[in-house]
């Protein structure tokens, strides 16, 4: 079967990447946050099993990661969760 990985852009201070994950990565790093950092459980787009391939279901899908991904950042402006740093591949880019 096939699956989406979705490249969302990061950006932290002046640095900038990308990172590219599976639904179901970020579903993971979800259910970590939600139970060590008590993060909202519904701040996680929902996952949308109908069409989930169409284009515009992706697209709309990857800018609603990026939401997803810019917020955390933001409840965590000083030090990053563990688990989050390394999803957003910290130690490869911000020194």
């Amino acid at each position: 079967s096939s699956f989406q990985v979705y490249i969302i852009q990061v950006s932290v201070g002046n640095h900038q990447w990308t990172v590219k994950h599976r639904y179901s990565d970020f579903h993971d790093l979800h259910e970590k946050l939600v139970s060590e950092k008590k993060i909202d459980k519904n701040l996680l787009p929902p996952k949308k099993i109908i069409g989930k391939n169409s284009k515009s279901l992706v697209e709309k899908r990857q800018k609603e990661l990026e939401v997803y991904l810019q917020t955390l950042l933001v409840k965590f402006p000083v030090t990053a969760p563990k688990v989050l740093s390394h999803f957003l591949h910290f130690h490869l880019y911000v020194s």
